[in-house]
């Protein structure tokens, strides 16, 4: 069956890596020594690591803007459009952002830089790391409509990082009830946290009552899990593995991305 994966990107089983920003100003880790230039050698270092290890696509993500907000101040979708504006010639893969956690601020930010697709949480209302975590998808829907975003794609959480659903559903009827009421472009299955193993049976689960839906696998891919996952999951969302000895604070290593990709390029 072909979907918008195909469309964006030349091979099946895409596997996309995480270009993870340093802490950006507003936040309580900001290096203002090093100020945006720093951040934004940073992320240049971390994209030419990612295209040469042979990644399929980019997510650009604040992922260290700990602790999140679920309604980020202004300054943080600006800075990463600063950052995005002056890597975008080097960029040759597709990409995506993440403004975490903000949605409508994530659209803002893919229609203004030419990002291809967003990933975010969209649905639901969940007891949090960061607090009672509300959505309005409905309302975030028509903003990307208003700011032109109708080509932006949806990348759904629908198990969030660090949340709990509060309504007592199973997950079968969670995901079928997502793909009905709110049509997303794709849905992201994850661990409890950023490098967290996704649990296959979890993933099986989202398959089987996603439909035509593509479904990704977020955390924890590694070469040695990546054949069980691509079992079930359309694409695959690498951030810690490929950091240097596999540590969520380091930097990306290229020779952790080449081996990925080699098992991935076996496994399609």
């Amino acid at each position: 069956m072909t979907t918008w994966l195909d469309d964006v990107f030349p091979v099946t089983k895409p596997i996309i890596g995480m270009c993870h920003l340093p802490a950006l100003p507003g936040d309580p880790a900001y290096d203002k020594a090093g100020g945006m230039d720093a951040i934004i050698a940073h992320a240049r270092h971390e994209i030419t690591a990612l295209q040469e290890g042979g990644v399929d696509g980019i997510l650009i993500s604040n992922e260290f803007s700990l602790p999140y907000l679920t309604e980020t101040e202004p300054i943080t979708a600006i800075s990463m459009a600063r950052v995005i504006g002056e890597i975008r010639s080097e960029l040759a893969v597709p990409f995506g952002v993440n403004v975490l956690w903000d949605a409508v601020r994530s659209i803002d930010l893919a229609v203004a830089t030419g990002a291809a697709f967003v990933r975010e949480i969209f649905t639901g209302v969940y007891a949090s790391d960061f607090g009672l975590w509300n959505t309005n998808v409905g309302k975030t829907a028509r903003h990307r409509q208003a700011v032109s975003g109708g080509d932006v794609r949806l990348l759904f959480n629908i198990v969030p990082e660090a949340a709990a659903y509060v309504a007592e559903r199973d997950l079968a009827q969670l995901t079928r009830s997502t793909v009905f009421n709110c049509v997303p472009d794709g849905l992201c299955v994850s661990g409890l946290t950023a490098g967290a193993p996704t649990d296959t049976s979890t993933l099986k689960i989202v398959k089987e009552h996603a439909g035509s839906t593509p479904v990704f696998v977020n955390t924890g891919v590694r070469p040695d899990s990546l054949a069980e996952s691509m079992k079930f999951a359309d694409a695959g969302i690498v951030g810690t593995f490929f950091k240097k000895d596999g540590a969520f604070e380091n930097d990306v290593d290229l020779a952790r991305v080449k081996d990925l990709m080699s098992v991935a390029r076996s496994v399609r």
